[in-house]
C-alpha cells in the first residue's frame, strides 16, 4: 500500500479541524502545527508525530485539541492513529536554512538593502505579523490588515483601526507596512498625528510646503498613528484632506490608528469624517485571556525567557494590559539577571506580589466588596458570611477571599475575620484555588472583573 503523503493529510486534517473551531483558535493554535511524522506499527495503526513552534502551542493543543486531531486523522487515513506532540518547526521554518541559491554576499546585501528600507520608512522592526497573536478580540483587524498587505490600495481604503492602550493598532499597522517593502518596491512611510503636524508646520514656517507635499503625496502607503491628534487643528486638517485625496487618487493606501472611531473623534472636519467612514473601520478589543497567553509566549521566546507554560498562565492571568505584559516580562528578565535567579514560580509570584503592593487601592472599604459578591451572584450575605458547604456558597466566598486578598492586600488572618470567622488555612486553600482556575479558565476572570466593576476596582 503506498505511503500516505504528510503533507496532505496535514492539509486534510487542517481542513476538518477548521470547521469545528473558530477562526480565532485555527489561526492562533492550529495554523502553528504540521505533521512532522507519520509511520505504520503494524498492519492496521499509525503513530503521528505532530510539530509545534513552540513550547505554549504544544502544551495548548495537546490539552485542547487532541481528540479533535486524533479523530480527524483516524477518518483522513481510514485507520486508527495515536498522537504525539513535539516541538518543531515547520516546513516552511526548515526550508528557510536550505542554500540559497544566489551568493551569500547577494543575500546580505538584499536584507541591507530592507533594512534601509524599514528605517528610512519610520517602521518599527519588531511589529511584523509573524509575532502578532491572534484572538477572537482582533481576528477582523488582523483579516484586514493581511487583506490590505495583499492588496494595497484596493482593499479597505482607507483602512481606520481604532482601541484602547496597547491593544496591537501599531504593530498591526506597522505589519503592512514591513510586508509591503518586504514584497514590492512601495514607498511607505508611518507616522503619528504629531509628526504630520510638525512636518506640516514646519513647511509653512519655512516657506518649504511643496518638498512636505513631495513627502507625502507621492506615497504608495501613508500609515498615520493616532490620527485623532490632528483633530481641531484647522490647517493641519486641511493639508491632511488634500493628501488624502492625492494619496487616494494615485491609487495609494492609507491606514490610520486612533483611540475611538471616527464619529467620536471631537473637532473632527466632516469632510475629513466622511473619507474616514467610506473605507473599513475595525476596532480592536482588550486582549482575552488565550490572547495575554499568546503575547507572553512571543514576547518570552523573543526575550529567550525560557518560561514554562504553566507561568505563561499565571502571567497571563494576573496582567490584563499587554503593554503591561510586555513591562512584567522585562522586569522579569532583569530581576532574574540581576539576582541569578531561575525564572520559576517564586520569582513571578514575588514580583506580581510587589505589583500588588505597589498599586494604589481605589477600594479601602472591605463591605462594598462583600456587597458587590452578594450582588453579582444574587446570594444573600448571611449565606455568603455563613457555614455552608454548597457550591452556591462556597464559590462566591472563595472569590471574596482572592478579592479581598489581592485588592486590599489584607493579611490571611483579616480576610478569615471579615469572611465569617475562618482560619487563615481556610483562606490560603480559597486564594490560591481561585488563582489557579482564573490563570486557565477565561470565564473566572470575566467574574472577577465584572464584579469589581460593582465597586470600581
Amino acid at each position: 500500500m503506498q505511503k500516505p503523503d504528510k503533507e496532505k493529510v496535514w492539509a486534510e486534517v487542517l481542513a476538518s479541524a477548521r470547521v469545528a473551531v473558530s477562526d480565532a483558535t485555527y489561526n492562533t493554535w492550529l495554523v502553528n502545527t504540521h505533521l512532522d511524522s507519520l509511520r505504520k506499527v503494524d498492519t492496521n495503526r499509525y503513530i503521528a508525530e505532530i510539530g509545534c513552534n513552540s513550547s505554549y502551542v504544544k502544551a495548548t493543543v495537546e490539552k485542547r485539541y487532541f481528540g479533535l486531531l486524533q479523530d480527524a486523522l483516524i477518518k483522513v487515513l481510514g485507520s486508527p492513529c495515536d498522537l504525539v506532540f513535539e516541538v518543531k518547526g515547520g516546513v516552511e521554518q526548515i526550508a528557510n536554512f536550505t542554500p540559497a541559491v544566489t551568493p551569500l554576499f547577494q543575500k546580505e546585501e538584499s536584507e541591507e538593502n530592507l533594512m534601509r528600507k524599514v528605517a528610512s520608512s519610520r517602521l518599527r522592526p519588531g511589529f511584523k505579523f509573524e509575532n502578532f497573536a491572534v484572538s477572537a478580540t482582533n481576528h477582523m483587524a488582523q483579516a484586514a490588515a493581511e487583506a490590505v498587505a495583499r492588496e494595497p490600495g484596493s482593499s479597505y481604503n482607507p483602512l481606520f483601526i481604532w482601541g484602547g492602550v496597547g491593544v496591537g493598532k501599531t504593530h498591526l499597522m506597522h505589519a503592512v507596512g514591513h510586508r509591503l517593502l518586504a514584497t514590492s518596491d512601495k514607498q511607505v512611510l508611518a507616522v503619528t498625528g504629531e509628526d504630520f503636524t510638525n512636518d506640516i508646520v514646519e513647511g509653512i514656517r519655512n516657506k518649504t510646503t511643496q518638498a512636505f507635499r513631495n513627502k507625502y503625496r507621492k506615497l504608495d502607503a501613508l500609515l498615520i498613528d493616532d490620527i485623532q491628534f490632528i483633530a481641531g487643528k484647522d490647517a493641519v486638517q486641511d493639508e491632511f484632506f488634500h493628501t488624502f485625496n492625492a494619496v487616494l487618487a494615485a491609487g495609494g493606501q492609507i491606514i490610520m490608528t486612533a483611540d475611538k472611531p471616527p464619529q467620536e473623534i471631537a473637532r473632527l472636519e466632516e469632510r475629513l469624517l466622511s473619507r474616514f467612514q467610506a473605507g473599513l473601520i475595525v476596532d480592536i478589543s482588550p486582549p482575552d485571556f488565550e490572547l495575554r497567553c499568546a503575547i507572553v509566549q512571543i514576547k518570552s521566546d523573543e526575550k529567550a525567557l525560557g518560561i514554562t507554560p504553566e507561568l505563561v498562565q499565571v502571567i497571563a492571568g494576573s496582567v490584563v494590559s499587554a503593554r503591561a505584559l510586555e513591562g512584567f516580562l522585562t522586569r522579569l528578565q532583569s530581576e532574574s539577571k540581576l539576582k541569578s535567579r531561575p525564572i520559576d514560580m517564586e520569582l513571578v509570584s514575588s514580583i506580581l506580589g510587589k505589583g500588588v503592593e505597589e498599586k494604589k487601592m481605589v477600594v479601602s472599604d472591605p463591605d462594598k466588596i462583600i456587597d458587590a459578591i452578594c450582588t453579582h451572584y444574587t446570594i444573600g450575605k448571611r449565606a455568603l458570611l455563613g457555614k455552608s458547604r454548597s457550591r452556591l456558597s462556597a464559590h462566591p466566598r472563595q472569590i471574596l477571599m482572592y478579592i479581598l486578598r489581592t485588592e486590599l492586600n489584607l493579611p490571611l488572618e483579616e480576610v478569615g475575620r471579615l469572611v465569617g470567622g475562618r482560619d487563615h488555612s481556610t483562606v490560603i486553600h480559597g486564594v490560591d484555588k481561585i488563582t489557579k482556575m482564573a490563570a486557565v479558565n477565561v470565564g473566572i476572570r470575566e467574574e472577577i472583573f465584572r464584579i469589581k466593576g460593582f465597586f470600581g476596582g
